[in-house]
């Protein structure tokens, strides 16, 4: 096998670079400012600026065409196609040789990176099937191009910005010095070499002289020092002229000679055994003997399929022996040759085809052996996990000669058919000069790492005559600039001779300096944590169990699939229920896209539609990515196996919050100028189109943004398309993995409980509009699977049979979601057909009917014994209080047809300021009971003067304490003399509450308006316990329904209480007035016995009085058991009438279980 690259070597004064002064959300600082200190990693940053110009000026260019101006659209196309190949090879070079490095350190990192290039390439491939499709009468392409472009731009910045801040850090705090010089120098190296050469002086044109300066200093610490490789990479940088560059530029050697190329002399003529001969070809060799350069492909033929043979016949060897020792250089040359053959099919595709015939293809044969050669690989390493004591073993070796004999067997077909096909006509079209360049072209298709390691193997393979053939036609193809490259090209070409034997016609092809010498050097003079680092075919971190990746075209990068999207349709899961949002926010985010094309010509209608349809958007996916972002994602983190795997997504959601923010600002900008144009219209002529209302300037201004709102919507929709997949595809599958399917639903309750009322009424319609029955059902079912506890369906009922009476309808009319068009109702009514009586239903039910709803109840599955007991007891008091309130209702019916309603009269909570409202609340109206047609205030002072409870839920009309007019419930005054008064700051419509002082909320899952900001905010819904409790007290106990009780001190019903609760360490509740009078005299839970808190200062206090006093003789000796209550273990303690410590957890709440007269000491004597 041949010698690969060499590690760098590195100089005495290489610099050290601190991580603690690395900024890179400021990229250029660490590069351009001046300090002796630089890190090689940071000189990615210089290629992302050069990224960030050029994706700028395309998309300049991209606007410039789509709003009219005169652009040169075929070098535009250039343009593109040069940016798409050198993005491209800078993606992949991250994932061979940066991304598995950096996962071998910090896991989960680097793979959401490599499926955000996968998305890229994707993009890409839509660009040029556009491009490729562009015809001139198009009048739709060139804003599809602006979109296009667009999406692009936002796509590879935001990647190239999270790069900065996540991964950039990491391998700086993570690598040595040395280990990164050596990933810039293996990333360079796998690169093919005709991309190095483009994209070295690509990138100089966009670089600052100080950064071109900081450029090359780096790069002096990260090439190895061999004369040879410095001079082909600065000559590339530099992009200067190679016979110039070999005039003008000289290295110093390692003893201070300076020596230039052409006064070099070979050292098989200084070498003192005189063993090696230096062999001068003949330069006429292929014309005189008429022998075609072409026919060096089959030398390369012959070459592979010798290698092939002999990994077939070894694995026979391995089938007959059993041997597992070699397995892992089995692997390693099947690699070896799996690259080659890769990249002789990329030459074949890039170059000698298209040259030949451009309609001849063997693309499919390719593909075929990319993947026969991914299969082989797979099985040797599934055969290495495995073992050799596995009991499939014997079927294993099987395998491995089958598929040997299976690769060779397409690859001797294809080479006949390429012989046959291809090189005749080669020969017969194309002279011998172009034949060379062809051939040094497709070597060129191929790395320099792989290079140094092919040629030596190669012409080892050749005899004298062939591999003097070969190096001349290499010589005479290779443009006068590649000088110093051919150089290194024959002198990696003559170590592969077994005689030591110099093809060189100058003998300077073994002036390059032995690898094997450089390896040598650089292991001496790096540190004993770097010794390792050295470079093998593969990233030189990759050893052992870690994936490696031989091949740079579309294989996979592991066999192992654990997360497959495909687990997600598996089997439902309760975490499943996100996967319903990414389908809603798919729909909204094509409407944006497609619908953005309609502004440059639209009325107000239109655009107000779709400004409330982005809101929305905006809206419920703010809170959908805040929900991944408090709950979902630490939960993953927390599992220690998956920590790093959601800082991605978290930076995700940043990024896309910024998206929104500008396409809202340039909506609103939209906006303005239509308001603009529309106030110029004659009120009499409202059907004149934007353009003949405004100027010249206006209407270019606005087709401008609108062009440039377009691209916007094409970026935020492939952003979060994007986004979405790779979540789904790799996030999602760990949950099925690493949590349980209680663990999920608790997850799930969590989302929900941090989720308000108003978010849900927009939320509900606008996910289940983009879902089949079947689909909104399994939702639902989720969803009442982790509120059972709680109140959910019945506040889902209410806001769906008083839709005029919530801001659902209104909003969802707005934005232009349909809710006709799905079978939302339909499904919360088979969700739950128990019929729920209110005050006017038991009015007009007799003693049968009663009877049968009683009998519903008992029959219900679904309710536990205490909801079920409840609900029974209601309704048997119910007849009675209808029966009590007959008369004050029949009587409140006569007073309302005389309009002599008692109580209609203002109430003041403050008269002498005239404040509206009662001692309980600031309001501007008055309820009219529906129990007994009073007007009050309140329900407080209702009940404070009636004999029976008012249910304000019930509640219909309210009475304007302003104007006094009696009317339907609602939030302001309809009266035309109050002028749209309102009623109060807030207004709830299911619980007809108003409130003009503090901040409320009402909670979904409650089923009542609490005081509070709202949930997500400063509380959140906890569905086990069904309470509202503070966000600090996210990790309390839970028990089960707790809040569905009454206080233990004053026996107050505290779900429903209006006064504050606090929650107790044990999980119980009491009212905080109520706590703090309790706990003046004692400190242990009325319900469970376990301290309401720290008590080690009173302990504390306990231990130094039972340590001052002295028990009498007699009881000195004696023992008692005792249960703590804390700690709920029992154990033993020294006699005391009041305090008895507990052994394990120190705790002094223990009561006595049995006294013992004997000391444990002396139980063994009796």
């Amino acid at each position: 096998m041949a010698i690969p690259l060499p590690e760098l070597q590195r100089r005495e004064e290489a610099v050290v670079v601190s991580t603690t002064t690395v900024k890179p959300r400021h990229p250029f600082g660490g590069l351009s400012e001046v300090s002796e200190e630089k890190s090689p990693i940071l000189i990615f940053l210089l290629f992302h600026k050069a990224v960030r110009n050029e994706l700028d000026a395309l998309h300049r260019l991209a606007l410039a065409f789509a709003t009219g101006n005169s652009v040169d659209i075929q070098s535009l196309f250039q343009r593109y196609g040069f940016f798409r190949s050198i993005y491209k090879q800078h993606s992949v070079a991250e994932d061979e040789v940066i991304f598995p490095a950096l996962d071998i350190r910090v896991k989960n990192v680097a793979k959401t990176y490599s499926l955000e290039h996968k998305g890229e390439s994707n993009l890409f491939d839509h660009l040029f099937e556009l491009l490729n499709s562009y015809m001139e009468d198009d009048e739709t392409f060139p804003k599809e191009l602006a979109s296009c472009t667009g999406a692009l731009r936002t796509s590879i910045s935001q990647h190239m910005a999270k790069e900065e801040e996540q991964v950039f850090p990491l391998l700086i705090e993570k690598f040595s010095l040395e280990e990164q010089a050596s990933l810039v120098w293996q990333f360079l190296c796998s690169i093919p070499v005709n991309m190095v050469a483009e994209f070295l002086p690509w990138l100089s044109s966009f670089l600052s002289p100080d950064e071109y300066q900081d450029m090359q200093k780096c790069l002096s610490k990260i090439v190895p020092e061999e004369k040879l490789l410095q001079q082909v990479i600065f000559t590339w940088m530099e992009g200067r002229n190679g016979a110039d560059l070999l005039g003008k530029c000289q290295l110093d050697s390692a003893d201070g000679i300076i020596q230039s190329l052409d006064g070099r002399t070979c050292p098989c003529e200084l070498s003192k055994t005189g063993k090696r001969k230096c062999l001068e070809p003949d330069s006429n060799l292929s014309e005189m003997d008429g022998t075609h350069p072409i026919n060096e492909i089959l030398l390369w033929h012959n070459a592979i399929k010798r290698e092939l043979n002999e990994i077939a016949e070894e694995a026979r060897k391995i089938q007959l022996s059993g041997d597992f020792i070699n397995l892992s250089v089995f692997n390693e040359r099947l690699q070896f040759i799996a690259e080659v053959c890769i990249f002789h099919s990329i030459a074949e595709d890039k170059v000698i085809f298209p040259a030949v015939d451009e309609e001849l293809s063997f693309t499919q044969e390719h593909a075929e052996e990319e993947s026969q050669f991914n299969d082989f690989r797979c099985l040797i390493e599934s055969i290495q996990n495995e073992g050799a004591a596995s009991t499939s073993a014997a079927e294993f070796y099987s395998k491995l000669c089958e598929h040997a004999d299976q690769i060779m067997e397409t690859i001797l077909t294809h080479f006949h058919n390429e012989e046959v096909q291809v090189l005749p006509i080669a020969r017969k079209n194309f002279s011998f000069k172009r034949q060379r360049e062809l051939l040094y072209q497709s070597l060129c298709v191929m790395p320099l790492r792989l290079i140094e390691r092919v040629l030596p193997w190669l012409v080892g393979s050749l005899t004298d005559n062939e591999a003097r053939s070969f190096l001349k036609n290499m010589q005479l193809a290779a443009p006068a600039t590649d000088t110093a490259l051919m150089t290194l090209f024959s002198g990696w070409a003559c170590k592969g001779r077994n005689q030591g034997m110099c093809l060189s016609p100058n003998g300077n092809g073994c002036c390059v300096k032995r690898f094997t010498d450089i390896e040598e050097d650089f292991v001496q003079s790096c540190c004993a944590c770097t010794s390792s680092f050295c470079m093998n075919e593969t990233c030189p971190l990759i050893h052992g169990d870690e994936v490696k990746r031989p091949v740079k075209r579309n294989i996979s990068d592991s066999c192992k699939t654990d997360n497959n999207l495909s687990d997600v349709g598996s089997a439902d899961r309760p975490i499943d229920t996100i996967f319903k949002f990414h389908k809603a926010i798919s729909k909204d985010l094509e409407y944006l896209d497609v619908e953005s094309g309609k502004l440059g010509d639209c009325d107000e209608t239109f655009l107000r539609q779709f400004i409330g349809r982005f809101h929305l958007l905006w809206g419920l996916y703010r809170a959908h990515s805040n929900a991944e972002d408090d709950i979902v994602f630490p939960a993953l983190e927390s599992k220690e196996t998956l920590h790093n795997v959601s800082h991605s997504y978290t930076l995700d959601h940043k990024q896309e919050e910024k998206l929104f923010e500008d396409i809202n600002n340039v909506l609103s900008e939209l906006s303005h100028l239509h308001e603009s144009s529309t106030r110029g219209h004659a009120a009499t002529d409202i059907s004149i189109e934007l353009s003949d209302a405004c100027d010249g300037d206006c209407l270019r201004k606005y087709n401008e943004l609108a062009t440039k709102l377009q691209g916007m919507c094409k970026s935020i929709r492939v952003t979060l398309d994007h986004h979405i997949f790779r979540e789904e595809l790799e996030l999602w599958p760990l949950f099925g993995k690493y949590f349980s399917v209680e663990e999920q639903d608790k997850l799930v309750g969590r989302i929900i409980g941090t989720t308000g009322a108003e978010v849900l009424q927009s939320m509900l319609p606008w996910v289940t509009s983009a879902l089949t029955q079947e689909e909104q059902n399994k939702m639902m079912d989720t969803w009442k699977q982790a509120t059972k506890n709680t109140m959910f369906n019945e506040w889902l009922n209410e806001c769906w049979k008083n839709p005029s009476e919530s801001p659902l309808k209104n909003e969802m009319s707005e934005t232009g979601i349909s809710l006709k068009d799905n079978d939302f109702q339909d499904s919360l009514e088979q969700c739950d057909q128990m019929f729920k009586p209110g005050w006017k239903d038991i009015f007009r039910m007799n003693q049968n009917e009663l009877e049968s709803e009683i009998r519903k109840v008992y029959r219900d599955s679904t309710l536990d014994p205490r909801r079920k007991a409840y609900l029974v007891q209601n309704l048997l008091t119910s007849r009675w209080i209808a029966a009590q309130q007959k008369l004050p209702q029949a009587a409140s019916t006569e007073e309302c047809r005389g309009e002599d309603v008692l109580g209609c009269s203002p109430s003041f909570r403050d008269p002498e300021k005239q404040i509206f409202g009662c001692e309980h609340y600031k309001r501007n109206c008055k309820l009219r009971a529906a129990c007994c047609g009073k007007l009050f205030t309140c329900r407080f002072c209702h009940d404070n003067v009636s004999d029976h409870s008012m249910d304000r839920k019930a509640t219909l009309e309210m009475m304007c304490m302003s104007c006094l007019k009696i009317q339907p419930v609602g939030p302001i005054c309809v009266t035309p003399s109050c002028n749209g008064l309102s009623m109060a700051k807030y207004f709830c419509t299911i619980c007809k509450f108003f409130d003009d002082e503090r901040n409320v909320y009402h909670c979904p899952f409650c089923n009542l308006c609490r005081v509070g900001k709202g949930l997500g905010i400063d509380f959140f819904h906890c569905m086990t316990c069904n309470c509202c409790l503070g966000t600090k007290l996210v990790n309390h106990k839970c028990l089960e329904k707790s809040l569905e009780t009454n206080c233990p001190i004053c026996c107050d019903f505290l779900f429903t209480s209006s006064a504050t609760v606090r929650a107790l360490p044990c999980g119980h509740y009491m009212h905080s007035a109520c706590f703090q009078a309790y706990t003046c005299s004692h400190y242990t839970c009325p319900l469970c016995s376990k301290s309401l808190g720290d008590m080690a200062v009173y302990f504390g206090m306990l231990d130094a009085l039972l340590a001052a006093e002295e028990l009498p003789e007699e009881f000195r000796d004696r023992y008692q058991d005792i249960l703590c209550n804390d700690c709920d273990r029992k154990g033993t303690a020294r006699f005391h009438w009041l305090y008895h410590k507990c052994e394990y957890c120190g705790s002094y709440n223990t009561r006595v279980i049995k006294t013992q007269m004997p000391t444990p000491d002396c139980s063994s004597a009796q």
